[in-house]
């Protein structure tokens, strides 16, 4: 349903800047389309796939998603756009962002060496060193794009997996502070991230510069009252929404579709996000359930920080919504994980493979044969 209501959005998002700048108003929406079959094949595919497999294939993905990261900076195989290279060229096909996929690799990678380090976690040598130094390492190459929205978003994550998984209080302490300092010197010595920093703030003081894109971000959101302008009726992607195709999709879907069509999306990411906890409380070992967890948080995660930017409860980071914003990269690398947690629910506790359930069912029907006679 979601996949669904953002390709709506995205071709009534993207129409005009697609006949304007490439002379087709379904060029945004026919790749957007091309993602989706390409992302439910993913789908399909993870979650015939054991996901007890993934946990040996860990350091071989880990060590393609550090391959793909580093290929982003090279020139000549680093697509550049707007002073961000973060994407790889294809030839014909469309770019490709491996910073996406890398989320995915670094959860799996995490989950695996949380779930063989029960023991030693708590340790600071064996434990909390090892854990900066891998993730450290993810996230410093994916700053070099720079990205610092989806660098968030694998800080928040691991830490999650990281405290979940048994990490001891004081070194999670060490990991929030560590992360809080790291994050406010980027902001200092970033112009654009402070920029962003004073749009929150104080949009109103410069409505025609650093604020102009939260305020017509927030035009769009009023707009569509209750009940929303209709679709296809906005007027804010009319080239004022700066990205309304991409990481401002929510707001032009509340300018549409009103209060009711925003709250049934994010109603839609709350079930998704129950369904997950759920699998996540039901995986048969450490593994399936801190995998399940970490897919499910950073789908949360980055929901939440799309929507609060966009609704100016938190500062604009750039981050896409999942399933919704334009980003064929994105949407196929979280339909992959959707296939993932699939996988993990169909080995769960509650469900039991049939062959596992016969002998259980022989033995209780023996049992009340002996009873009778």
């Amino acid at each position: 349903m979601l996949v669904t209501v953002g390709l709506l959005a995205v071709y009534s998002a993207s129409f005009a800047l697609g006949s304007l700048q490439y002379g087709s108003p379904y060029y945004f929406v026919a790749r957007q389309a091309m993602w989706a079959v390409v992302g439910s094949g993913l789908l399909v595919f993870m979650m015939r796939f054991d996901y007890h497999r993934l946990r040996a294939m860990s350091p071989l993905l880990m060590f393609g998603a550090l391959v793909g990261l580093t290929a982003v900076l090279a020139p000549g195989i680093g697509v550049n756009h707007n002073g961000a290279s973060r994407w790889i060229a294809m030839g014909p096909l469309p770019p490709v962002q491996p910073s996406e996929f890398a989320k995915l690799a670094l959860i799996i990678y995490v989950s695996a060496w949380l779930s063989g380090k029960s023991r030693n976690l708590r340790s600071f040598a064996a434990g909390l060193v090892p854990f900066v130094v891998m993730v450290g390492l993810v996230a410093g190459l994916v700053m070099l794009e720079p990205d610092m929205g989806t660098t968030i978003i694998i800080v928040l994550t691991t830490i999650t997996l990281f405290f979940v998984a048994g990490g001891a209080l004081s070194h999670l302490f060490a990991l929030t502070s560590i992360g809080g300092v790291t994050a406010g010197f980027l902001v200092l010595t970033g112009g654009y991230r402070m920029d962003r920093i004073f749009a929150f703030v104080s949009p109103e003081a410069d409505p025609a510069g650093k604020g102009f894109h939260i305020l017509q971000l927030l035009i769009a959101l009023g707009s569509g009252g209750v009940t929303g302008l209709g679709i296809g009726a906005s007027r804010q992607k009319f080239f004022y929404v700066p990205g309304a195709h991409t990481d401002g999709i929510f707001a032009i879907i509340g300018e549409e579709m009103g209060f009711i069509g925003a709250m049934a999306v994010i109603l839609l990411f709350a079930l998704l996000i129950y369904r997950g906890i759920r699998i996540m409380l039901n995986a048969q070992d450490n593994f399936g359930s801190l995998l399940a967890l970490g897919i499910t948080s950073w789908i949360a995660y980055q929901a939440v920080i799309n929507i609060g930017g966009i609704t100016r409860t938190m500062p604009l980071t750039g981050i896409p919504l999942p399933f919704l914003s334009y980003g064929g990269s994105a949407l196929a690398a979280t339909l992959a994980a959707v296939g993932i947690l699939l996988n993990i629910s169909r080995y769960s506790k509650a469900r039991a493979p049939v062959k596992e359930r016969r002998p259980v069912a022989k033995a209780a029907r023996r049992r009340v044969r002996e009873e009778g006679t």
